[in-house]
């Protein structure tokens, strides 16, 4: 396969110490390729080749940044189906879910094009002192990108544009298990105008040296991560000796509310969106779905029957719907919190066994008066698991949702504008899905609250990330 050496200053490079390592198909753990792993000195040699791209970048005109990111858009359009191809055969997922993936992450790139041209500043006049404030906004400096293994290719579009956009040269260091896709990339964006140096990729078998490495050199300016809590605050202690910009999406708990006056049609839907998109391996799935008691029996057998129609096997086959988990952890984690759950007095009403033969696969699983002691109501499933509660009271209901360290989205199913609107504003997420299963959008400023990160991707916010506020005060 081509493209799975280091990318550094638009070369393909093997790495220092001439270290490579596999990366499997998960359906059916057999190699893929054998990629290159990036050690100190590559990491060096990146950062090098990114602080040389950025003088001339920076420089540029808002419109010519633009232009370039345009073009890679139209590039990536035109070559979904390949990219699709790539993220099924690393990732797992099914051929409509990885089509999904590549058409969001190549929108990063026309959205941030138009969002290049508009890091406005502003001019006031100071009604105190009578002096003028400028303010503008300056490429913030070289970015390292670390992004995780569910989206190979959006959670890498999805800090690559903003950056690019602001003036920013790059450093990504993609996940381990998924770098084919962010390294087929690369041509693409040399196809499209991105000179030499501006982006690199480091994929590794040393993460966390080699990260590390990278935060405490005082040319980089900015850390952008997604993944769990748990790196994200390790790497929170690293930027700190920096004092780097943090941009943190870190994990969820998602819940899903289904009230009494929903439209059952739309809440079956957008729980199966919330759910299953992804394979449910994914920040923002439902992990908790609470129903009112007044629907919950007909909302569960409808839900169920979605559930069990779902078709299980390898994502290349075009009529397959739920491709295998990433990885063996992965899937006994999920398999283990379906036992778990099961123990404490959990109703198993479809799936729930792990299916014998090659491939990480686990069957979609719905799951029935799961106790609040389960394991899978207090941390992510990660997996095709849906865990029904049920529910009579509004507040109940609200505090339940509220009662975790996580804030990244909640979903909420009402026909009531006035309520749902009321319960949307009381729960302590920094996105809420209102009747609709997916939040996720490049026009939209995606984060959380609480331990589920810092800062804010896409919409205008996400420029801003890669930026610094600098104020100029005068007097004419």
């Amino acid at each position: 396969m081509d493209f799975t050496d280091l990318y550094i200053n638009g070369e393909w490079r093997n790495g220092a110490n001439g270290q490579r390592f596999d990366v499997l198909n998960p359906a059916t753990e057999a190699p893929i390729a054998s990629v290159a792993s990036a050690e100190i000195a590559d990491a060096d040699a990146a950062l090098d080749a990114a602080e040389a791209a950025m003088k001339d970048w920076a420089a540029q005109t808002p419109r010519q940044r633009s232009e370039v990111l345009r073009k890679a858009w139209e590039l990536m359009t035109a070559r979904l189906d390949h990219f699709a191809h790539l993220i099924t055969l690393e990732n797992g997922k099914a051929g409509v879910d990885a089509k999904g993936e590549a058409t969001y992450a190549a929108e990063f790139f026309r959205w941030f094009a138009e969002e290049a041209v508009r890091a406005d500043g502003m001019v006031t006049h100071a009604p105190a002192s009578g002096a003028r404030i400028l303010v503008q906004h300056k490429p913030a400096g070289i970015a390292v990108l670390v992004t995780p293994w569910n989206y190979p290719a959006a959670m890498g579009t999805r800090k690559i544009a903003p950056a690019l956009a602001a003036g920013c040269a790059v450093i990504v260091k993609p996940a381990a298990e998924t770098p084919l896709t962010m390294l087929a990339l690369m041509p693409l964006l040399a196809e499209a105008g991105v000179p030499p140096g501006l982006v690199n990729v480091l994929p590794t078998r040393s993460a966390g040296p080699l990260v590390d490495h990278m935060l405490h050199d005082p040319r980089v300016r900015v850390v952008s991560f997604t993944g769990s809590t748990a790196v994200g605050r390790k790497l929170l202690h690293a930027a700190a000796d920096q004092v780097l910009k943090p941009a943190m999406e870190l994990g969820g708990n998602a819940p899903l509310i289904v009230f009494e006056d929903a439209d059952l049609e739309v809440a079956v839907e957008g729980a199966m969106l919330a759910k299953m998109r992804n394979l449910g391996e994914a920040c923002t799935a439902a992990n908790r779905i609470y129903v009112h008691e007044a629907v919950a029996e007909e909302f569960t057998r409808r839900f169920a029957d979605r559930m069990a129609a779902l078709k299980v096997g390898d994502g290349t086959d075009p009529s397959v719907d739920v491709g295998p988990l990433v990885n063996a952890d992965t899937r006994d984690k999920v398999a283990a919190f379906v036992a778990d759950a099961v123990s404490r007095g959990a109703n198993i009403v479809v799936g729930g066994q792990v299916p014998e033969g090659k491939g990480y696969f686990y069957p979609p699983t719905v799951l029935t008066h799961v106790p609040e002691t389960a394991d899978c109501v207090h941390d992510e499933i990660f997996g095709p698991v849906a865990a029904i509660q049920t529910f009579v009271d509004q507040q109940d209901v609200i505090a339940r949702a509220n009662d975790t360290e996580y804030g990244l989205v909640a979903y909420v199913f009402s026909q009531d504008m006035k309520r749902a609107l009321q319960v949307c504003e009381r729960l302590d997420y920094g996105m809420v899905g209102l009747n609709r299963g997916l939040v996720s959008d490049p026009a939209a400023p995606f984060g959380g609250t609480k331990q589920s990160g810092l800062g804010r991707e896409g919409g205008h916010e996400g420029m801003l990330e890669f930026m610094e506020t600098q104020y100029i005060s005068a007097s004419w």
